[in-house]
């Protein structure tokens, strides 16, 4: 198998952007705008840069296995995990599936969630033309629609500015833009998030949802496992 030779940049970039690896995994932390798994944009995934990469650091002849249990929105940064081999792939898919990983997330909003800190629970529909979710609040005489999925999660204020507060969010489900999705049913919208009723984009197009951190038993050593991703945004919170 011939993959592509990343230039000495993009190679250092990639290499330095990794926050664990063994034989079993490899826990990258990913960038606003980057994608996960290949999409009907043609745009090249990390799973295929990754392969590339893994192949011209370990002068590896063969095939390169990258195998993606968990999927992170394209606007959004931080923790993603990758599987080296088959046999981790499977048990890292059953771990998402059974919510046996434990997610936690921070998001910029410019409104206060009220209360602080609490847990929302919602029902979620997807549109499919337009690629996002409405969400449907539980309580006395809520009609749900057919096909809609049940979304929780808890949430905390960290810090808050004059303009900004830090929310981490720990996902309880995982559904598609559910963090999003969730935080703008309670008047929140994240930062430059548009489609969520954001007022503005972030300049660099991306939103301001980061995953931090993940705590995990190894698929194969079972040994706990916890990884953060760094992300800068003190310039934001210091406005």
């Amino acid at each position: 198998m011939i993959y592509r030779k990343l230039s000495e940049t993009e190679f250092e970039d990639i290499s330095s952007r990794i926050l664990y690896e063994d034989n079993h995994m490899l826990i990258f932390n990913k960038r606003g705008g980057e994608i996960v798994q290949g999409d009907k944009t043609g745009d090249e995934p990390l799973s295929e840069t990754l392969k590339a990469f893994v192949a011209q650091r370990d002068s590896k002849p063969g095939r390169v296995f990258m195998g993606v249990p968990h999927r992170l929105d394209r606007p959004a940064s931080g923790v993603t995990i990758f599987a080296k081999r088959s046999k981790s792939l499977e048990r890292l898919n059953t771990m998402f599936r059974e919510g046996s990983v434990e997610r936690f997330y921070w998001a910029l909003t410019a409104i206060s969630p009220n209360p602080i800190e609490g847990e929302l629970v919602h029902f979620l529909k997807k549109n499919e033309q337009q690629n996002r979710n409405y969400a449907y609040p539980l309580g006395a005489g809520a009609r749900i629609p057919e096909g809609a999925k049940e979304a929780r999660l808890r949430y905390k204020t960290l810090e808050q500015t004059e303009r900004y507060w830090l929310v981490e969010v720990e996902l309880l489900t995982g559904r598609h833009h559910q963090i999003r999705c969730q935080l703008s049913a309670i008047g929140c919208p994240i930062k430059g998030d548009l489609k969520y009723g954001a007022p503005r984009s972030n300049p660099d197009g991306g939103i301001s949802l980061h995953a931090r951190r993940i705590s995990l038993i190894h698929p194969v050593t079972k040994e706990p496992l916890t990884v953060e991703a760094p992300v800068d945004w003190s310039p934001i919170l210091k406005r």
